[in-house]
């Protein structure tokens, strides 16, 4: 064989792969392979090849996703080659995903005239017909196939769903029961025929489909429920309960049952038998752990108010915790309700047991460390977190935590060290909490006297988050305490107050900027605000700041009794005892 030749029979053979991947069957000339030896027959067999070449070149644009390129070639190749089934067939599906449904349908309708038992076509054509929106010319082609398909158990179905997409109900019934008759007692065909009648507001008939589904399976629960929620959403109460009476005598502890059940008596008002059923349900041993939560969260949603949800919560999650209690996410979900109900030491043993089963799960670290974050759990802080940044060492988050733990153990060089570490790791895309890490790092170079570094941390957290009420109020209030920049230190603090109008502790440093300034009177009028706005809950750092005030306008009395007060409520000042007792400021 000749060179040209075997090139020729290597393309013939790439395009009879190509068509059987289509759904097409080519038939092959029988010469068409045969060795030439004349000139003319090599030249027209050398045309024939470079035709092929087209084909095949456009499959391979197509795979490579340059379908502009596969359309040029098939024009090209079908101008010598009009006959061509599966370049029509190929050429129509390019069309299609271009949206241009007129000349996909074209080529499409030529693939099937060349080819008209091409079953794959005919999917095709109904394909680009959905496309287009014509629901009913796309029923019709399923239609077609289901008759001439007849094994074929997807086509009556799609025929049925698109005819009642074109609103063809009656159309819709009559393929879904072939369906069926290919698919007997298939649940998911006899639930959208149920729905059918339906939309049809033939309730009965629905009915019908539900019953035959019990006779099919009486012991499925689930039937049950759907033929009784049928009843109720049609305003049937009365055949509602007949149903749901029969499942409770037949499948008393059925989860479906006792679901179905719930909403029944949730729907007629009776919300003490709502209540039983639903609780029976989430904690039945029989139900999934994810859908005893789901359902428990709708239960808990369902309350009028959070503290009555929690109180009816609780009970639940901890009797599926004592059933399930190697599952991870139901413990940590027990976690959660105990720190939502302020419980943080039970909350903390929950996130514990679900990582001693699931160490890799990060969310419940941090909400284990969150737990431990007052400064009476500083040790276990410290420990939990260092575990923590052991599992996940580029986590930022697990080394602020340490940072923390050591913050609230006053060993400030660690805390320093954790926390330079943190904003390190810290991603710049997140600046809020990277300005909070920044934040909080000043507060601790503040605590360690490193004033210089404190002051340039606030400044680059400030310039992430200028907004931020509580770190300009930390920052005025530290350049007060050190008479510093009082001018800026009272812009940032006046802003602070407009972000959070109120704030006792925002109020309390305005007064204090104030009296730095010698402006007593108008100081004491903003340390009394705070005072009221703390009410019985004042820090006593407030009545110390009183008495210092009031004692710069020579009313020593007061200021005696108010720096008593003072020491009633913790005031944290060295000179407090010396202020009472010789009736005089130290500073």
């Amino acid at each position: 064989m000749s060179i040209p030749s075997i090139k020729y029979a290597l393309s013939v053979l790439l395009i009879a792969a190509a068509s059987s991947v289509s759904g097409q069957s080519i038939t092959i000339n029988p010469d068409m392979g045969a060795a030439a030896d004349t000139a003319d027959v090599e030249t027209e067999q050398s045309k024939r090849a470079h035709t092929d070449e087209l084909y095949f070149d456009a499959l391979k644009a197509r795979r490579n996703g340059d379908d502009r390129h596969a359309e040029d070639l098939l024009k090209q190749f079908l101008v010598k080659r009009p006959e061509s089934a599966t370049a029509h067939y190929e050429l129509s599906k390019i069309y299609n995903e271009q949206k241009k449904t007129a000349a996909a349908i074209t080529n499409i309708k030529r693939a099937m005239a060349l080819d008209a038992e091409n079953k794959w076509y005919k999917e095709t054509h109904a394909t680009i017909l959905i496309s287009a929106g014509t629901y009913t010319e796309a029923a019709d082609v399923y239609a077609s196939l289901t008759k001439s398909e007849k094994q074929d158990v997807d086509y009556p179905g799609l025929a049925s769903e698109y005819y009642e997409r074109a609103g063809k109900l009656d159309k819709a019934i009559e393929y879904i029961n072939i369906a069926l008759q290919r698919n007997i007692d298939d649940e998911e065909l006899m639930i959208r025929k149920m729905q059918l009648y339906l939309n049809m507001n033939n309730v009965e008939q629905a009915a019908a489909v539900v019953k035959q589904m019990i006779a099919t399976d009486p012991r499925n629960g689930k039937y049950y429920k759907l033929l009784g929620d049928l009843y109720d959403n049609n305003k049937m109460p009365t055949q509602a309960a007949e149903v749901y009476e029969q499942a409770r005598k037949k499948l008393p502890n059925d989860a479906s049952v006792q679901l179905g059940l719930a909403g029944h008596y949730l729907r007629i008002g009776d919300t003490v038998q709502y209540k039983a059923y639903v609780k029976k349900a989430i904690t039945n041993k029989n139900v999934e752990t994810e859908a005893q939560l789901e359902l428990l969260k709708a239960y808990i949603q369902s309350m009028p108010d959070d503290a009555t949800a929690i109180a009816e919560a609780l009970p639940l999650i901890a009797q599926l915790a004592e059933q399930e209690p190697a599952d991870a996410i139901l413990l940590e979900y027990y976690g959660d309700a105990l720190d939502g109900s302020n419980m943080p030491d039970s909350a903390a043993k929950m996130y514990k047991k679900s990582l001693a089963l699931k160490p890799s799960n990060f969310p419940v670290w941090i909400r284990l460390l969150s737990s431990y974050v007052e400064k009476p759990y500083a040790d276990s802080l410290i420990k939990y977190s260092e575990k923590a940044m052991r599992l996940f060492p580029s986590q930022a988050i697990a080394h602020f935590y340490n940072g923390v733990g050591y913050m609230n153990k006053s060993n400030y060089p660690s805390a320093i060290k954790a926390m330079n570490r943190a904003v390190d790791l810290q991603p710049d895309t997140e600046k809020e909490r990277l300005a909070q890490m920044l934040s909080t790092l000043a507060d601790v170079y503040y605590s360690s006297k490193q004033y210089a570094l404190s002051d340039e941390t606030f400044e680059k957290a400030l310039a992430l988050e200028p907004n931020d009420a509580s770190m300009l109020n930390n920052y005025s209030y530290y350049l007060s305490e050190r008479g510093l920049k009082l001018d800026e230190a009272e812009k940032m603090s006046k802003k602070s107050l407009e972000l959070r109008p109120g704030e006792a502790t925002f109020l309390d440093t305005y007064a204090w900027i104030l009296y730095k300034r010698g402006e007593y009177e108008k100081a004491k009028t903003f340390i009394n605000k705070a005072i009221e706005a703390a009410s019985a809950k004042g820090d006593g750092t407030y009545y110390n700041h009183l008495g210092d005030i009031l004692y710069k306008l020579n009313d020593k009395t007061k200021a005696i009794e108010a720096w008593k007060k003072a020491k009633e409520k913790g005031a944290d000042d060295k000179n407090l005892d010396k202020k009472i007792s010789e009736g005089k400021l130290y500073e």
